[in-house]
């Protein structure tokens, strides 16, 4: 191999789950062991590797999303190496160990397919959002893949009295035994053009960490249900 691009080769497998750089998931792939990634996300594979787009199992949990909610999903089964992207993103990798996550589904690039989850209301948020904000929760013991705009910040609640506040528009994931509440606040820069002025926080308390990223792209966040 020409010597300057011999640095971008993969390095030996060590894991179910790894980066490749900043930007790409490497998934160790085996029979048995399927994985449900982000429809579109597959950049690269080696080896026997199939895909099933919206798979059953997805469609019974997905049918609480409202159309344009939620990660479309496929199935992906086989043994080989499967590399996955999106758009450059940087990509966090989660090994749970009987934990929950709870995630915003626009950044939820793959997870093992037999973790327990589903789609659940967002408790503590109804009077800022009408009926309340939904994020999809995965829990049990196996490995998760998140993509953040930019290097995302991990912040340790630490259980302590002293809430976290949080722009929803730059939330990736949290710890889901935090408690959460909104809290309302008026900005007057936000006066300026089609602002309201008005604007709110996610608040978090007790022991756990959230997940946000530096980017506070409102298209890309937890959608509002009516």
């Amino acid at each position: 191999m020409n010597q300057p691009l011999a640095g971008y080769a993969p390095a030996p497998v060590t894991a179910r789950m790894e980066n490749h750089g900043n930007h790409m998931l490497k998934v160790a792939m085996q029979t048995g062991h399927d994985l449900f990634a982000r429809v579109g996300s597959m950049v690269a594979y080696e080896g026997f590797v199939q895909y099933e787009p919206n798979p059953s199992a997805v469609r019974q949990i997905a049918k609480d999303w409202l159309t344009g909610e939620g990660a479309p999903l496929m199935k992906c089964s086989g043994d080989g190496l499967l590399y996955l992207a999106d758009y450059g993103a940087n990509v966090v990798v989660i090994n749970l160990n009987g934990e929950g996550i709870s995630v915003n589904a626009t950044n939820l690039l793959a997870f093992d397919a037999h973790l327990t989850w589903g789609v659940e209301r967002v408790k503590g948020l109804a009077k800022f959002a009408g009926q309340g904000l939904w994020n999809t929760k995965i829990s049990g013991q196996g490995w998760v893949a998140l993509t953040s705009r930019g290097k995302p910040i991990v912040v340790d609640c630490g259980g302590g009295e002293d809430e976290t506040y949080v722009d929803p528009d730059a939330l990736v994931a949290w710890s889901p035994n935090l408690k959460v509440k909104g809290k309302r606040s008026f900005r007057a820069q936000s006066l300026i053009g089609r602002g309201s002025g008005e604007a709110y926080q996610m608040a978090f308390s007790g022991q756990g960490i959230v997940v946000v990223q530096p980017s506070e792209d409102s298209t890309d966040r937890l959608r509002v249900r009516g």
